[in-house]
């Protein structure tokens, strides 16, 4: 994690064993992000590339809920995409972010790398940026081990991107 200005980066790569037609669709299954997303309680298509979303943080101290949307932009079928997000948790502020995501072959497998920045404002950024940073880091891990298991796959972490 780096970054500035309450700006988080982070980023990652992982082998998952599975084609990347298979990995692209389970990126766009709401049942399965909802399986692989820690706290969230809801998440669906609320248009051609948008999904509403309601998850509550566990930032350790605090635990905020926060309801909001993410979008696809830059949409290539199968090999790419970056999803932006923003939302609401009340009193705590706000928090937003995007990430890039990129799916190559591997073999039989498929390489999805990821680089993501995101920032939060009010009582969250309070809370300082090491914790912060580091909740969100450990969220990013668990929701790719998570998210291999719930398609049935194998998962290697391969380190920063």
């Amino acid at each position: 994690m780096r970054g500035a200005a309450g700006l988080m980066d982070f980023g990652g790569r992982y082998r998952i064993g599975a084609g990347r037609m298979a990995v692209w669709r389970a990126l766009n299954d709401p049942e399965i992000l909802k399986a692989a997303i820690p706290g969230c309680s809801h998440i669906a298509w609320s248009g051609p590339a948008t999904l509403d979303l309601a998850i509550t943080v566990n930032l350790g101290v605090v635990k905020p809920s926060f309801k909001g949307e993410l979008a696809l932009s830059n949409v290539l079928e199968a090999q790419s995409y970056t999803l932006s997000g923003k939302g609401k948790g009340g009193l705590m502020g706000l928090a937003e972010g995007a990430a890039d995501i990129t799916l190559a072959d591997e073999g039989a497998a498929t390489l999805l790398a990821f680089s993501a920045r995101g920032g939060a404002s009010g009582q969250i950024m309070k809370l300082g940026k090491a914790i912060v940073g580091n909740s969100a880091q450990k969220i990013i891990d668990g929701f790719f081990e998570r998210f291999a298991h719930a398609m049935g796959a194998e998962i290697t972490p391969l380190g920063p991107a």
